[in-house]
């Protein structure tokens, strides 16, 4: 599973369309980049939008399936002290059987 941690066009460019387009062309690159650069293809895709600032449409657009919220907490936040922005949780699958090949012990 690969995170894309930060996806950014500044408000000044204004292209029809390019957020989806780059988005699918990542997708369609990145299992053949990954395993020359890594030795495997990874699986699926996601990603992280903070929903209050937001709508995510780029990624629905570009066919990332939205698998709902963060809690706001973090992955640090061990004794519920850190409030953080609710995001929405975006995957996009690079392999049919990703479930399969997620859950598999291997």
């Amino acid at each position: 599973m690969v995170g894309n941690a930060r996806f950014l066009i500044l408000p000044q460019v204004r292209v029809a369309n390019l957020a989806s387009y780059i988005l699918s062309r990542i997708a369609r690159r990145l299992r053949s980049d990954w395993l020359l650069a890594y030795g495997y293809q990874p699986v699926l895709l996601e990603t992280f939008v903070e929903s209050a600032r937001f709508t995510g449409a780029s990624y629905r657009a570009a066919n990332w399936i939205h698998v709902g919220q963060t809690k706001g907490r973090g992955k640090l936040d061990r004794y519920n002290q850190y409030a953080l922005p609710v995001k929405d949780v975006y995957l996009y699958p690079l392999h049919r059987d990703y479930r399969r090949i997620l859950a598999s012990p291997e």
